[in-house]
């Protein structure tokens, strides 16, 4: 059964309690399995930075579905939640991302694993690493020192 991690992330309206929301959902689909999630932690958005700051963490599942299945399993969640998708790295008020799904590589149409700028983004990597700081992404090593080598 892969081991899946999960960007958490929001930055309208009741932040915490809708990404604890967006945890519970995800937990309660069959075939997921939730099996920790990181501290929250405020970051300033990347991209378009005239926006509201973000709520930021990550969750660690087990799951039999396959990663494309599990994109739309979030995609889904985030529909439940309200997100309306608008403004590329605009505000949202929840936004999951598979970041890594097992030691996978998949690069199809819509679904980049691992997501193809984790590497870059320091509130995807803190979560990360206080989930388990030895974690592999492929193509780039461990978690903990991909983030050491951020600016």
């Amino acid at each position: 059964m892969p081991r899946a991690y999960v960007g958490l992330g929001a930055n309208l309206g009741l932040r915490e309690e809708t990404l604890r929301r967006a945890v519970e959902l995800l937990d309660a689909t069959d075939h997921v399995d939730v099996l920790a999630v990181s501290e929250l932690r405020e970051t300033d958005p990347v991209g378009l930075v005239a926006q509201p700051r973000f709520l930021n963490g990550a969750a660690a599942i087990d799951t039999t579905l396959s990663a494309r299945e599990l994109l739309d399993t979030l995609l889904g969640v985030e529909r439940t939640l309200g997100r309306v998708r608008s403004k590329r790295w605009g505000p949202r008020i929840v936004d999951l991302d598979l970041l890594l799904y097992g030691d996978e590589i998949v690069d199809e149409p819509g679904l980049r694993v691992p997501h193809p700028r984790l590497h870059e983004r320091r509130f995807a990597l803190e979560p990360l690493a206080e989930l388990d700081p030895d974690l592999e992404i492929p193509g780039c090593g461990a978690v903990s020192k991909v983030l050491a080598t951020l600016h």
